[in-house]
């Protein structure tokens, strides 16, 4: 499994733009919008670390044999 850092940063980032985007929905007053954005936003990140825990179950699997 080859997992490099650029897949930490794209969390990083994803987690930072969210972020940015809550507080200005919130500044603005759509408090509502600004709660979805977050929860969308943890949604594909928790998309993303599924799909690389799914990578790392396969490799242990293909590593002890247990095809």
């Amino acid at each position: 499994m080859n997992v490099d850092v650029n897949t930490i940063f794209q969390i990083a980032g994803i987690g930072i733009i969210i972020a940015m985007m809550h507080t200005v929905l919130k500044q603005m007053g759509k408090e509502d919008m600004a709660h979805w954005v977050t929860l969308i936003g943890f949604v594909v990140v928790l998309f993303m670390v599924v799909s690389l825990l799914s990578n790392l179950f396969k490799e242990i699997k293909t590593i002890f044999l247990f095809q």
